[in-house]
């Protein structure tokens, strides 16, 4: 079995199984919004993922967000920037197969949260454990509506890494009310979720964070 990497940041509460994602574009209500969602203490995590913007845009979102998460106990990620992550102070930084490397990343934020994609990858999450990444994503489980699904996990697959590693897995893709309970009973340790809470046709964020128990 893979040693666990990092555990000591991630101190795994069952009822805070939820690793929030921002939209892709700030909103005039979201940060009210994010206080009333955080307010339901089920979010361990909230990740800054902002594809379009200047670094200063960012890094002033970055710094609003930030307080509301330290106002409720949730840890404060940067998707891809590692550079962003630093100057903020964040509390880790989530890094895609394509952005920095993992060991690069750590001489830069040294002992902070650091996750890494690996898909539907066996391969690529022993290379993430082995690299000591603080949680592995796997995905995507399901269609998605915030992003262009190229690699499909499954069940199976979530299983299989379970057994290999007690590293923290965080389940992405498509994840809502209908399908969030089945990841969780297979040991998902989060989900991440973004689509379901902000570009709900039906529900407010608030209401649909609610659902999921």
């Amino acid at each position: 079995m893979l040693r666990a990497n990092g555990l000591k940041n991630l101190r795994i509460n069952r009822k805070k199984f939820i690793y929030l994602i921002s939209p892709i574009k700030i909103y005039k209500s979201f940060y009210q919004d994010l206080i009333m969602v955080l307010q339901q203490k089920k979010v361990s995590f909230f990740q800054l993922r902002l594809k379009k913007g200047s670094r200063k845009k960012k890094l002033i979102v970055g710094r609003k967000i930030m307080k509301i998460c330290k106002r409720f106990n949730v840890k404060f990620l940067i998707n891809d920037d590692v550079f962003i992550a630093k100057k903020l102070n964040a509390d880790g930084c989530h890094l895609g197969q394509k952005d920095m490397n993992i060991i690069k990343a750590r001489k830069l934020i040294g002992n902070k949260i650091i996750g890494v994609t690996c898909h539907n990858s066996i391969k690529l999450s022993k290379i993430a454990v082995r690299n000591k990444a603080d949680y592995i994503a796997l995905g995507a489980f399901n269609n998605s509506k915030t992003k262009k699904i190229k690699y499909r996990a499954s069940i199976n697959l979530l299983r299989k890494v379970k057994k290999i590693t007690k590293t923290p897995v965080v389940a992405i893709g498509g994840i809502n009310s209908s399908n969030y309970k089945n990841l969780l009973l297979n040991k998902a340790n989060f989900l991440a979720i973004s689509g379901y809470i902000w570009n709900n046709d039906r529900l407010k964020p608030i209401e649909a964070i609610k659902i999921l128990k």
